[in-house]
């Protein structure tokens, strides 16, 4: 056997291992993106649970900040009624 003989078939043998190297490697890519994709369906769900809980919470901030908004201009009104009245009953008087 000469080297033109060898030659080739040490490429086949080199060439079938890459192939089966790669089907090997394209197989265990398949598994992990199926585990990804459970994954990140599982956390969508999640994610679509928790958003509820945000809407909520979010809908009781506005309703305690109008509220606390109300409450608080009513008190400033009050609060200008009484030192607009002691005003005028100082200028009465000079």
């Amino acid at each position: 056997m000469t080297i033109n003989e060898i030659l080739p078939i040490i490429l086949y043998i080199l060439l079938s291992i890459l192939v089966i190297v790669l089907i090997i490697f394209i197989v265990r890519l398949f598994k992990t993106l199926n585990k990804i994709d459970k994954t990140i369906d599982d956390l969508n769900i999640k994610m679509e649970k928790v958003n509820g809980v945000f809407e909520i919470v979010d809908t009781v901030t506005n309703t305690i900040t109008s509220v606390s908004d109300k409450l608080l201009g009513g008190i400033s009104g009050l609060i200008s009624k009484i030192f607009k009245n002691k005003e005028e009953k100082d200028d009465d008087y000079e």
